[in-house]
């Protein structure tokens, strides 16, 4: 056996397990990637700390002024105007305006039901039904294989529908994830609707208020561990750009091949 048969060196001997070890950094490094971009993209999609806020502000506003003075009518209108007010920051700041502008109106509803009643715990019965029908929806598109959090989610990812069919780990995890939401939902709606009945408009208000963010939290969290163990989304709209790129290099080629034979042409 020559020197070229037998095996160079202990560093050509380790080369599968410097692979293994590059791949697997690569894999983790992946991985980390895409449970930044999951998180980014439901900060985005559920509006963040200042969503957050703007959720829980007005309502927070209009039980503590009605916890000191039970006054409907400013307790209303303090809740709106505040509701307003956050509608304007952002306006002046240039920042989407959709997570401030619901706001707006579920508390405009609330002014409206509790006017027209005279019953302070009028104001939180819109959002209340609100709430209901969004975990009536989520349970029901989650159950007919049309997930509402994919729906919400699929733009933001820039996937649009394509996990529907191209995608089925991701359907599943944004199954999972809309049966959270809807559970969640439904079970402080089994808390809130029994106290609307029971409990005074103080208590009621502050449990309503507490209950604001944590069970939003616990459905934002179930939906990032589901889809960060997901299969990655599918860049649909970098699909079309590739195409149209494709397309138009196809059209420049034909036309660089008929003036090319329009040039050899004459000399045939």
């Amino acid at each position: 056996m020559t020197s070229l048969d037998k095996p160079t060196s202990e560093t050509d001997q380790s080369h599968p397990i410097d692979r293994q070890s590059a791949g697997g950094r690569h894999a983790a490094q992946q991985d980390a990637e895409s449970k930044a971009v999951t998180e980014a993209a439901l900060f985005e999609a559920f509006g963040g700390v200042r969503g957050m806020v703007e959720t829980v502000l007005p309502g927070l506003l209009f039980v503590t002024i009605f916890t000191i003075n039970k006054d409907l009518h400013i307790s209303a209108i303090a809740a709106l105007a505040v509701s307003l007010a956050l509608v304007a920051v952002r306006l002046i700041r240039r920042d989407t305006v959709k997570h401030a502008f619901s706001g707006v109106f579920g508390v405009a509803f609330g002014v409206v039901f509790a006017m027209m009643t005279g019953n302070a715990k009028d104001f939180y019965l819109p959002g209340m039904l609100y709430t209901l029908g969004l975990a009536t929806a989520y349970l029901v598109t989650a159950a007919a294989g049309v997930p509402l959090i994919g729906l919400i989610l699929g733009p933001v990812f820039k996937e649009n529908l394509s996990w529907r069919t191209r995608n089925p780990g991701r359907k599943k995890a944004y199954t999972k994830a809309s049966y959270a939401w809807g559970l969640i939902l439904l079970a402080k709606c089994a808390i809130l609707f029994p106290l609307y009945w029971w409990a005074d408009t103080t208590q009621f208000g502050w449990v309503l208020v507490a209950l604001k963010i944590p069970p939003f939290l616990l459905a934002v969290y179930l939906t990032w561990v589901f889809l960060a163990k997901a299969p990655p989304p599918i860049d649909v709209f970098a699909e079309m750009e590739a195409e149209e790129k494709a397309a138009e290099q196809a059209e420049k080629d034909r036309k660089a091949e008929q003036a090319a034979a329009a040039l050899r042409s004459p000399e045939a």
